[in-house]
């Protein structure tokens, strides 16, 4: 579904409504990601592409002729430090708009408690629980992250061509791991297939070989693991030592290389997962790569890297076309630049994204991830990368649409 763009002169008109103040100081985007906690190996990253974003705007002349500013906040992955964290950045240091969080489990109480009442935009680049799809937020909640009703489709498909018919899940314990734990035993199970135990499990314990025993059933032929890759990892080492399993599905919060350094190649070789992931050959994609690695290096193997970048380049285009750092201005703006119809701009572009909302033109950004079209709930279409671990390494073997039941 395509939500059609608001007409310009309301946005103008709402942008002129602003105070002069609002429409002269620099943008500030709060960053809310990870930086300690189970999910600190993809928080860092995402911060990096994130500020590879300001950076290539800021060369390309800033927000409004201003250098565009951010200002990083640790989720620590939880909801209460995710929360405050939320608080301090839009209540202390007064940021426009929020990029993240990355777990749903804390992007959700960041919404309810932070961006809806105080009414500042926050786009996730990796909060992937079907639950945001029909949150009570406003509208104040995007993300740049398909929803996990259709990863778990995919999830689904992969597992079904790998040949297993009868498995088990053990799934985190929030928001992200009910979501996509029922999103796949919905599709598995309409395929024809068997789970014959769903378990949940909590983050930080020191073992979890109780859950494995309750997943571990009769004629159970692979372990689907939905979490992330610290307590992942535990959960890994336990059931290989204890002979649980030894075939694991993964889902795209345990594409993970550590999980190779840590526990060796052999303990994950040939296991296959899901990742939210854009076909690589666009021009988006390819333009998100090279600035990459000409920044940090090689991208690493991490899902979420794109569509943190286009996060920000979406909020910058927005505040752009507000013509104000207004908050709700900026908000009001998201599908004037993101959704069709409009002159295309890519990753890259902003200083022609700029001239053409200069002119009254408008605008849609296609971003490193694919299209970034947001429908009425703030959730984006896409596509889904089959990955494998593969003589030590993390390898794609393909990306594909999901096929969807009617």
């Amino acid at each position: 579904m395509i939500v059609k763009k608001p007409l310009i002169g309301a946005i103008s008109a709402m942008a002129m409504a602003t105070s002069l103040a609002a429409t002269a100081e620099p943008l500030n985007v709060g960053v809310l990601v990870p930086l300690t906690g189970d999910l600190q190996s993809y928080g860092e990253p995402s911060l990096r592409a994130a500020e590879l974003a300001v950076k290539e705007i800021n060369a390309d002349g800033g927000v409004m002729g201003e250098p565009m500013e951010i200002s990083a906040g640790d989720t620590q992955t939880s909801p209460q430090p995710g929360v405050a964290a939320a608080q301090k950045l839009v209540n202390v240091q007064g940021v426009h708009a929020i990029f993240g969080a990355l777990s749903s489990g804390v992007t959700i109480p960041v919404a309810q408690s932070v961006s809806k009442p105080e009414q500042v935009l926050q786009i996730s680049n990796a909060s992937t629980s079907p639950v945001i799809t029909s949150l009570d937020d406003d509208d104040f909640l995007f993300r740049t992250v398909p929803s996990d009703a259709f990863q778990g489709v995919a999830l689904s498909e992969i597992t079904a061509a790998k040949g297993y018919k009868t498995v088990s899940v053990i799934y985190v314990n929030n928001d992200y791991g009910k979501g996509l734990t029922d999103a796949f035993s919905n599709a598995f199970e309409a395929q024809g297939g068997t789970v014959a135990a769903s378990v949940a499990y909590e983050q930080g314990q020191a073992a979890y070989r109780g859950e494995l025993q309750q997943a571990d059933t009769g004629g159970t032929e692979a372990l689907v693991l939905i979490g992330y890759p610290e307590n992942g990892e535990t959960i890994l080492r336990q059931a290989l030592e204890g002979g649980f399993f030894r075939d694991f599905v993964f889902t795209d919060g345990m594409k993970a290389p550590e999980l190779v350094d840590n526990l060796g190649a052999q303990a994950v070789e040939g296991a296959i997962g899901t990742v939210p992931q854009a076909r690589g050959d666009s021009p988006g994609a390819q333009h998100f790569a090279s600035a990459y690695d000409g920044e940090y290096g090689e991208v690493p193997p991490k899902p979420y890297l794109d569509t943190a970048y286009d996060a920000l380049y979406v909020i910058a285009l927005a505040a752009e076309q507000a013509g104000s750092t207004d908050r709700v201005a900026i908000r009001d703006s998201v599908r004037m630049v993101a959704n069709p119809p409009g002159v295309k701009v890519g990753p890259g572009e902003f200083a022609k994204a700029v001239e053409l909302i200069a002119a009254g033109e408008d605008i849609d950004y296609e971003g490193a991830s694919g299209s970034v079209n947001f429908d009425s709930n703030g959730d984006v279409p896409g596509t889904f990368g089959e990955w494998t671990f593969k003589d030590g390494e993390i390898i794609t073997n393909r990306i594909f649409e999901p096929t969807m039941p009617e």
